[in-house]
């Protein structure tokens, strides 16, 4: 089948009970039992529930995997999926990753000796020479947040399989319908459902999907005993999110591709990131293992005051923390989304005070760049 089919259907079959078409809210905390040892397959909803079971199932079989389970945030299913690792064991990291990734390792995990290196994962080489003898997982992004660089995620599991670590993926900048990690030997995609897999910025969650059963064992063991889990309403919102996710996705890498294109011509802009740009050192890596090129696009117009004033000045976009909606979300990541990442280091990767990031809505294309075009034109300073 292909994938709108599988994302309309997929762990979404009428309901046994009343034949409702769209899988119910199971917002219940407990289910009845017909006798000691005897239930309908649901014992307490921290363990299951229908409506999320439901949503695992549809994850996993848009990203290809056998196994998936859901969680509060996209912070929750990361740090689930980093229980794999133990203290003293070592962890690679793309490092241009999101800063409450960042955070999450740096100032929570470090605390209990796991190790962290973070590493250009754009090149392999660094990779590889970043692995220990005790590294025991790789995880990248890409495109990364916010300057998108591009990992090779067959080159980059190949490295660390010869390693004998696991490779995990964060795939929220483009969805299994851009991009299927799992597909390129990486063994565990993460995602904030909250961004495109939802959509319509109305629901905070995270998903873990995988093959490995074991280590599919192990996450679910975790996601009952610590308990971040989705509620069932978010599990609802999500799921009429996967409904439309071809449809969406189509449109933001139609209107992304637009917005860049506009962006680099702009003589207010002195730099554009976007993988599917031509321009961009990793272009050719973007088309051979993604379907398109998604929404998220940064640019970079010079100066903090500068992108101030676009932030300052749009009207169509709105300023705000967030990806993924169906609304066009504009932000500045230095004091924002990375505000957790140190100067310095922000600076070394690319996250100048003057770059902003943008996650393209599916408004009409030409209203996104005229809002654009408008805030840009009050900026003083030239290219």
């Amino acid at each position: 089948m292909g994938f709108a089919t599988i994302a309309i259907h997929a762990g979404q079959e009428p309901d046994s009970a009343t034949g409702a078409v769209t899988v119910p809210i199971y917002q219940t905390s407990t289910y009845a039992q017909d006798g000691l040892g005897k239930n309908k397959g649901y014992e307490y909803a921290r363990t299951s529930n229908p409506t999320r079971l439901a949503l695992e199932r549809n994850l996993a079989a848009l990203e290809g995997a056998q196994f998936g389970y859901c969680f509060a945030s996209g912070m929750s299913a990361i740090d689930a999926t980093l229980r794999l690792v133990k203290g003293g064991e070592h962890v690679v990291v793309s490092d241009n990753t999101y800063g409450g990734t960042f955070r999450l390792f740096t100032r929570i995990l470090a605390n209990y000796g796991v190790e962290f290196d973070f590493v250009n994962t754009s090149e392999v080489s660094n990779v590889e020479a970043a692995i220990k003898d005790n590294t025991r997982m790789v995880f990248v992004e890409t495109p990364t947040n916010p300057v998108m660089m591009v990992t090779d995620l067959k080159a980059v599991s190949e490295v660390a399989h010869a390693a004998g670590a696991r490779v995990v993926c964060d795939n929220t900048f483009m969805s299994p319908y851009l991009q299927r990690p799992l597909d390129f030997g990486v063994d565990i995609v993460v995602h904030s459902t909250t961004k495109f897999l939802n959509g319509h910025s109305d629901g905070i969650g995270g998903a873990v999907v995988l093959n490995n059963e074991d280590d599919a064992s192990w996450i679910q063991f975790v996601q009952n005993s610590a308990g971040a889990i989705l509620s069932p309403f978010d599990s609802w919102l999500v799921l009429r999110g996967t409904k439309t996710l071809a449809l969406r996705m189509e449109q933001h890498d139609r209107s992304g591709r637009a917005v860049a294109a506009f962006l680099e011509d702009h003589p207010k802009v002195r730099k554009i990131y976007y993988p599917g740009s031509p321009s961009h050192k990793q272009y050719e890596l973007a088309k051979r293992q993604q379907k398109g090129f998604g929404s998220m696009v940064s640019f970079d117009v010079g100066s903090f005051e500068g992108a101030r004033t676009v932030l300052e000045s749009v009207r169509l976009c709105t300023l705000a923390e967030s990806l993924g909606g169906v609304e066009t979300l504009i932000c500045h990541p230095a004091t924002m989304t990375h505000a957790s990442v140190a100067p310095e280091t922000r600076e070394r990767l690319g996250i100048t005070d003057g770059l902003v990031r943008v996650s393209v809505g599916i408004e009409d294309t030409d209203d996104i760049i005229a809002d654009l075009d408008q805030a840009l034109n009050t900026v003083t300073s030239d290219k």
